[in-house]
């Protein structure tokens, strides 16, 4: 069994990229950094477990996080992947109820611990944290509504064909892709499917030139080829 990478070393410890206090001066921002706690995880490692009583917010400062929900069955359901700049734990301690989901760390991970109440006391005197946490949430409401819409009207390969378009994002040559290449059995996760199934659009969408398998990206090559082939199987 392979070993666990270990939790990030060097790793500046600054919230200076985080979107909550982008726009904050740098003597506010740093007395928020003296009252977090920073907490390293090492590859595969619990961050949060659902329905946990505790409500601290997470701040992604090295590293990525997943998201997921394992049913009474043992399937995982993905629903998200963070990286840094990202925050987690923001709905339970705006309402101070369960954790929704757990947090797993998928590589070695630095994360800034606000305790809710440092939380809410930054949101409720900061504008400017405040218009960042509401931009957030309204992303988050439609995401989920995208994936739920989905889900109603796609089928299995389509799904994919949709979760692969949401998660490239332009490198530096302009082409959309995804870095690194997804595992097939987390992308199964994300959108309701198997491993085999989403093994099977990858070599159909590779052969047909729509994606290419590049060292550590899956490359977008047609881009309105694959939005064309969702559209064309969505469902009335």
């Amino acid at each position: 069994m392979p070993s666990r990478k270990s939790a990030p070393t060097g790793a500046a410890r600054t919230l200076a990229k985080i979107d909550l206090f982008a726009a904050m001066g740098e003597a506010q921002r740093k007395a928020i950094e003296a009252r977090c706690q920073w907490r390293e995880y090492p590859e595969g490692a619990s961050v949060i477990d659902r329905e946990s009583p505790d409500t601290d917010v997470y701040f992604v400062i090295a590293g990525r996080v997943r998201v997921v929900i394992h049913s009474e069955s043992g399937r995982e359901v993905s629903f998200d992947e963070l990286e840094p700049s990202d925050c987690v734990g923001e709905i339970a301690a705006i309402d101070g109820r369960p954790r929704t989901a757990s947090v797993e760390a998928i590589e070695p991970t630095l994360c800034a611990v606000l305790t809710r109440q440092t939380f809410l006391d930054v949101t409720v005197t900061s504008p400017a944290a405040t218009m960042a946490l509401l931009k957030r949430m309204a992303a988050m409401v439609r995401n989920s509504t995208e994936r739920i819409l989905d889900l109603s009207t796609l089928g299995a390969h389509n799904r994919v064909y949709a979760e692969i378009l949401r998660l490239a994002k332009p490198g530096a040559d302009g082409r959309p892709a995804i870095r690194p290449i997804p595992v097939h059995s987390d992308l199964a996760a994300r959108v309701s499917t198997t491993r085999e199934t989403v093994a099977r659009v990858f070599s159909e969408l590779a052969r047909i030139n729509v994606v290419i398998k590049e060292r550590d990206a899956l490359v977008v090559a047609a881009p309105a080829r694959l939005k064309a082939m969702v559209r064309e199987f969505k469902t009335a």
